[in-house]
């Protein structure tokens, strides 16, 4: 096991180093400099080129930036003057982890539990509810979702806060719009892997020892299909980070999501390779995460990779 992961954490550490080094060479092709201001000077632009080494060749900008991302230094703000990159991305990724952490339990939780009932009740008018429900919340985008949940729920009943972050509370409404993707992705595979276990010879045997179909369910069929949803985590997690940075700004909300967006349309290089690096290394660590139970709940895999 321990050569397993051992084996994991290499791929993740060389992920980053190519995520890294693919993101600063593509972020050079972006338009415009971050010292767009047409009140400066060519003089003043240039000084400023300077103080943060904008004025040397690309390949040493590279290396500069590399030497200080092994020492933990992602370098100085361009947008924010006097503001590291760390201590912007740790102000505002607190909000940003609730929101994701949220909505993949309730997604995750909720899919399972509509896919196993569809599953239970397929050919049913529950079956055809579930799967419908699925299809609306894999097809309409969550920043739709967003903004409906923030019209009627927030403006009309006033029931939530409709935007800015003050506690829980304000948390709901985007945890519901971002938990969406995750909860019909985990119905309709949870359904679909569960139709398939119901029907294998073992259920049959243990329905034949007496048990009843929700003894069945409960301790032979839900943890057998339950593979194909811990091999999907990697991806929802994808989807709750690209949605964030939508459903940040629908909401209001200080999270990196947020600060991600305006980085963009500043040019503020360290930031967007600041927040690059720790969207790749939260996915990773997910990926990690995912690998590692897989290779618990199915030994093979991990004794395949071991021998390789």
């Amino acid at each position: 096991m321990i050569k397993y992961i051992l084996k994991r954490v290499g791929y993740l550490i060389l992920t980053l180093f190519l995520v890294a080094s693919i993101t600063f060479f593509l972020m050079k092709l972006l338009p415009g400099t971050p010292f767009n201001n047409p009140k400066l000077p060519p003089d003043q632009i240039e000084a400023l080129k300077a103080q943060y080494g904008l004025d040397k060749p690309v390949w040493q900008q590279y290396l500069s930036y590399m030497l200080g991302l092994l020492h933990g230094d992602m370098g100085m703000s361009f947008q924010f003057s006097g503001q590291s990159v760390s201590y912007l991305i740790m102000s505002r990724i607190g909000p940003s982890l609730q929101l994701g952490l949220q909505a993949m339990i309730l997604g995750t939780l909720l899919g399972i539990l509509l896919g196993a009932v569809a599953a239970i009740r397929k050919n049913t008018w529950v079956d055809s509810v579930a799967t419908i429900f699925a299809i609306l919340g894999r097809s309409i985008p969550n920043f739709v979702f967003a903004a409906l949940l923030q019209f009627f729920l927030a403006y009309k009943l006033r029931l939530f806060p409709i935007a800015l972050w003050d506690g829980f509370s304000s948390s709901i409404l985007p945890t519901i719009a971002l938990a969406m993707a995750p909860l019909a992705n985990t119905a309709r595979f949870m359904r679909t892997e569960m139709v398939d276990v119901l029907n294998s010879d073992y259920i049959e045997l243990a329905r034949s020892k007496g048990e009843t179909r929700w003894q069945t369910v409960a301790n032979h069929a839900l943890r057998n299909s339950m593979i194909p949803i811990v091999t999907i985590i990697g991806p929802m997690a994808v989807d709750l980070m690209v949605g964030s940075l939508v459903v940040e700004n629908v909401f209001a909300i200080p999270g990196i999501g947020e600060q991600f967006v305006k980085s963009i349309t500043t040019n503020d290089y360290p930031v967007i390779m600041g927040l690059t690096i720790m969207y790749s290394f939260m996915l990773t660590v997910v990926i990690l995460i995912v690998d590692i139970l897989y290779g618990v709940i199915d030994p093979r895999i991990r004794l395949n990779e071991e021998a390789n």
